[in-house]
């Protein structure tokens, strides 16, 4: 593919299409039928391998099969000249709807025919499936990263077209560093995406993953054993600087004096500290009251 295709702006033409697929500018399913095509005998049409959702949940394949096939298929199915040449079309959008056709048993669906390069289907993908939340954050991240890295899109670029934060492209991104293990308990919904990004930066994301799960812990439960470490072990003290022998020195006559134990925490950077006297008693208490107080001259009956 050539520089040129490659940087070329996102989004031209874009809005044609998604009128084609049925998604308005606020991303809901319109409700008229689009014009078609044609009808295309179901097997000359063909999934896009790079089709971002990799995942189709059974229930909604075997609602949207009998909803299929009381009223058959509403929305064409959006297709290009298979450049691969396996079958004759290659998929756009609307691979959901027929695995379901699959499923009800027709033969032929209605389609609509555009021509597209690789850069435009994989926009027009992402695009439809974001604005019908088809997807998990894992497979949305997977189709962010392939505009990225296949067609040298910015994050501000993608932002622009999809109506996203950067802050949240780079957030969502950022998931793909995660072991294969923890993305896949996102994509199968065992964990959310708030606490897959609480996991990212935890030593060990993996074994973590498996204790959230066990336990049922919420996002904030993950932050807070994700920052303490492995979530197993209290955080390592750390240890106070040893006294010098003046100050321990010091400590012992003090505490001779007072029959007390004396504490005394120096800085020796600012030169400031604090005396401590422990006491076991009230008595005790009367005790080093008494001493002080003779020490600076007064009646401790007064």
């Amino acid at each position: 593919m050539s520089d040129a295709r490659q940087n070329r702006p996102m989004g031209r033409g874009l809005s044609a299409l998604m009128a084609d697929i049925g998604v308005d500018a606020e991303g809901a399913s319109t409700a008229s039928p689009a014009r078609t095509d044609g009808m295309a005998p179901i097997e000359s049409l063909q999934p896009n391998a790079d089709q971002p959702r990799k995942r189709f949940e059974e229930d909604d394949l075997s609602d949207l099969a009998a909803s299929i096939r009381e009223r058959g298929i509403i929305q064409p199915i959006v297709v290009r000249p298979n450049p691969r040449g396996a079958t004759r079309y290659e998929i756009v959008a609307g691979e959901r709807r027929w695995r379901a056709a699959q499923r009800a048993a027709l033969h032929e669906v209605p389609i609509i025919v555009r021509e597209m390069d690789d850069q435009t289907v994989l926009e027009v993908a992402i695009i439809e499936n974001v604005q019908r939340a088809d997807l998990n954050a894992i497979e949305e991240a997977q189709g962010y990263q392939l505009l990225v890295e296949r067609f040298g899109h910015t994050q501000e670029q993608l932002g622009r077209v999809l109506g996203k934060s950067r802050s949240h492209l780079a957030n969502l991104m950022r998931l793909l560093k995660l072991p294969a293990r923890v993305q896949d308990h996102v994509r199968e919904g065992r964990l959310s995406a708030g606490h897959a990004r609480a996991l990212i930066n935890a030593p060990d994301p993996a074994g973590l993953a498996e204790r959230v799960i066990a336990k049922g812990l919420s996002v904030r439960d993950t932050e807070r054993l994700a920052k303490a470490g492995d979530g197993t072990a209290p955080p390592r003290a750390v240890p106070k600087p040893a006294k010098d022998a003046d100050t321990r020195a010091l400590e012992g006559d003090l505490t001779a004096a007072l029959g007390q134990k004396v504490t005394i925490n120096h800085d020796a950077a600012t030169q400031a500290g604090s005396v401590s006297v422990a006491y076991g008693s009230l008595d005790e208490l009367d005790a080093v009251c008494r001493l002080l107080s003779r020490g600076l001259g007064k009646n401790p009956s007064e």
